[in-house]
């Protein structure tokens, strides 16, 4: 018994997985070598492969309902160019199911695009315009008083505006539609300046009483002036022509100087609707041109005299032909402005800043509104070029979009702010885009500053065409709605023993797959070569 026990071996040499064979047994061959270079560079790029995987990895979409609430209200982030529209009318209304805000000027600054499209240097912010005096309320007459002596301002139309510019040297033209409540508020004061400057006209180089239809001082300040003002009126609704094609009126009233028959130079008058107001800013104008034509276009006076006096020693058979040879080329001048675009008539406005949204669907709208004047709705024109549209930090925007985290699906940077560069234009009247935009919250691993996670905000827009009733001014709206549903980009969560058992399985599974196929080569070659064998014997 004591022999079987010394005989017998231990139970764990029984246990042997890792049987070794004798080192004679073994024969090594060129094919095996080959085979074995192939089974190491397999498992090299699979290494190499799973660890990068491991140690990046791609991320993995999830959804979930957005329930965070870490956000109360959403920053929207614009750069918007308006196309034809003054920078002076164009506002920002936002409109949200928890109240509205009108003339947003908080976080938003407005620059001045000229007709070519090249911003200027001057910078403005959005604030409420200035408020104007709309009348001189020192007028206590009605319109209809005042034309009891007579009317004073002189009611133009489009043959006697254009013979008006070309025989005065200053017109002071009022564009206004008896519609416009602003217009019939400004009408009696408008009637007033037109007699102080009659009178101040009259009384050049005379001293005669004025009547008291206004204030001594009102009439000093006419009677500095050396060259007459007509004060003159034009009714839009009437003569449409002539406000819409050939002056482009685009609210009312407009007060325009028209010195040696061209618009002054500084612009349409916008300051107070006071007698003394507009008085002062004529004689500014006058003194501004005389030191114009002193500094050295002398020349242009002078051709404009002896083109008068020579006019006067024309017959008047010839004077008539020669206006209405001048009113034809000026009628042709008219038709050929409705149809072309000139750059320079068409100044535009570039908004730029942030909106805070509150999280509930909404809409933000650009629009042509101003405190002083009534806007033509068919001269309204709000075709517009999104530069830059996103929502959400500006540095979640910046870190996505410059790919700063590495392996982000390009779905994604492409959807972070999808409308950049669009331009919308409308054709025809009455006309504008309304943008329908879904936001969708996002979440991605690795988007955050320090300790401070980034949201980022997808945005899938929809554009449409929307027409307007001929009384409504257009408006490029852009509505938003905040999607429940959240977007996750995550990086898959593998344990460290997933890794090792994945190179584990790389290593047995190529040595086993190269090991059989190796053993099916050398299967087939040794049965080739006994067939061979078999022939050369027969033979």
């Amino acid at each position: 018994m004591n022999s079987r026990h010394h005989n017998s071996k231990p139970w764990a040499a029984n246990v042997d997985l890792y049987r070794k064979i004798p080192t004679d047994l073994m024969e090594g061959s060129r094919q095996g070598s080959i085979f074995s270079y192939i089974a190491l560079a397999l498992m090299i790029i699979l290494f190499v492969a799973e660890t990068s995987d491991f140690l990046g990895g791609k991320l993995e979409t999830y959804l979930a309902m957005d329930v965070s609430g870490e956000d109360k209200r959403i920053r929207l982030n614009f750069n918007i160019t308006m196309m034809d529209l003054k920078c002076d009318w164009a506002v920002i209304d936002i409109v949200s199911a928890l109240g509205n805000t009108q003339n947003v000027s908080a976080h938003v600054t407005k620059w001045n695009v000229d007709g070519s499209g090249i911003r200027v240097g001057y910078r403005g912010r959005n604030r409420n315009q200035k408020d104007i005096d709309l009348y001189d309320s020192t007028v206590s007459e009605t319109l209809e008083e005042l034309h009891e002596n007579g009317e004073d301002a002189i009611s133009l139309d489009a043959d006697s505006l254009a013979l008006y510019k070309k025989e005065h040297d200053y017109v002071f033209v009022d564009f206004y539609a008896s519609w416009c409540s602003h217009c019939r508020d400004l009408a009696p004061t408008w009637e007033t300046l037109a007699e102080v400057m009659v009178d101040a006209g009259e009384a050049l180089g005379n001293e005669i009483p004025h009547p008291d239809d206004y204030s001594e001082e009102d009439y000093l300040r006419a009677k500095r002036m050396q060259m007459p003002v007509v004060i003159a009126k034009i009714d839009c609704v009437s003569h449409p022509k002539v406000c819409n094609e050939q002056e482009l009126i685009r609210a009312y009233p407009t007060l325009r100087l028209f010195v040696d028959g061209e618009p002054w130079k500084a612009g349409d008058y916008r300051g107070h609707r006071t007698i003394t107001d507009m008085v002062e800013w004529l004689y500014y104008a006058e003194e501004q041109h005389k030191e114009l034509l002193d500094g050295g276009t002398e020349s242009v006076r002078t051709l404009h005299e002896a083109h008068g006096a020579a006019r006067e020693r024309l017959d008047d058979h010839l004077k008539e032909k020669e206006d209405k040879r001048w009113n034809n080329r000026h009628m042709d001048g008219k038709r050929r402005l409705h149809h072309d675009w000139v750059d320079e008539e068409h100044p535009g406005c570039q908004l730029v800043g942030h909106l805070l949204l509150d999280r509930v669907p909404g809409n933000f709208h650009i629009l042509a509104r101003s405190g002083s004047h009534d806007l033509a709705p068919h001269m309204t024109n709000v075709s517009h070029q999104v530069n830059s549209l996103t929502v959400g930090d500006p540095m979640a925007v910046h870190r996505v979009e410059t790919s700063y985290i590495k392996n982000l699906p390009e779905k994604l940077t492409g959807k972070i702010a999808p409308m950049d560069g669009n331009v919308y234009v409308t054709e025809n009247l009455h006309e504008a885009y309304h943008h329908y935009l879904k936001v969708v919250p996002t979440q991605v691993d690795g988007l955050q500053i320090g300790a401070r996670f980034l949201r980022a905000y997808q945005i899938l827009p929809n554009s449409q065409l929307a027409y307007y009733r001929t009384d409504m001014v257009p408006e490029a709206k852009f509505v938003y709605d905040l999607s429940p549903i959240k977007v996750f980009y995550r990086k898959p969560n593998r344990r460290w023993y997933d890794y090792c058992t994945s190179i584990m399985a790389i290593v047995g599974g190529v040595f086993t797959v190269v090991g059989m196929l190796e053993s099916s080569v050398e299967a087939t070659v040794k049965a080739s070569r006994r067939r061979r064998v078999a022939k050369g014997g027969l033979r």
